[in-house]
């Protein structure tokens, strides 16, 4: 297995992943991450389709995500008013990376991001950062959240560039807590979805005891 591999961990359906340092910094243009970032699709083995390619980073700033999507054939479709019937990515985040409660907690964040939907006439990026359903207490940092996002359309489909900055993840702190919780989910209403590992026939969006692991890799 390669160093950037998921590695089966006691428990069903969890896995620890590499998040690797990047010395680079958002600006006007984004954030591209190189083909060493990408992230496993293992819920592939289940007979999940590939349609999107996903690699994450970090630093002091807070987390990066270099999301490709290809093969696609039609048109987009985000809208703002309808966030959970649009084409969009999904990324959950615990910054202390629990797995023994089923609610989530005020370290656990949701976040939602569309590639169009937003300004006028819907033609520029959206993203917005959700509640989590039976949470026991929102991040505090739930106002402080302000999307940083750049799509790109390509000849496959289309490539989005995000930004989490740290001033929107309570609790990040990557000296101490060098793991975080981690799950994301593509919904693409011609390609179908595409999720870490476990889907939709469980409640991840609300259980962070559902989601994986990602290690923050120091800088080599």
């Amino acid at each position: 297995m390669s160093q950037n591999s998921l590695v089966p961990s006691t428990l069903l359906f969890r896995f620890a992943g590499q998040c690797r340092y990047t010395a680079a910094n958002w600006t006007n243009s984004g954030l591209e991450l190189s083909e060493e970032f990408s992230l496993p699709h293992f819920a592939s083995l289940d007979g999940q389709r590939t349609f999107a390619e996903v690699r994450a980073g970090w630093n002091e700033a807070g987390l990066y995500f270099d999301v490709k999507i290809f093969e696609k054939r039609q048109s987009l479709w985000c809208r703002a008013s309808q966030l959970m019937d649009s084409d969009r990515v999904m990324f959950w985040i615990d910054t202390r990376d629990t797995h023994t409660v089923h609610r989530a907690t005020k370290f656990c964040h949701w976040f939602l991001v569309m590639p169009v939907g937003g300004g006028n006439g819907q033609k520029f990026p959206l993203s917005t950062m959700l509640k989590i359903n039976r949470c026991k207490e929102d991040p505090p940092t739930f106002s402080q959240y302000r999307q940083q996002i750049i799509t790109r359309m390509t000849a496959e489909g289309y490539r989005l560039l995000v930004h989490l900055p740290k001033a929107c993840l309570h609790g990040w702190d990557p000296k101490e807590h060098q793991r975080i919780g981690f799950n994301y989910a593509i919904h693409d209403r011609e390609l179908g979805v595409q999720t870490l590992a476990v889907g939709a026939e469980f409640p991840v969006e609300e259980d962070p005891s559902l989601w994986q692991t990602l290690e923050l890799v120091a800088k080599m």
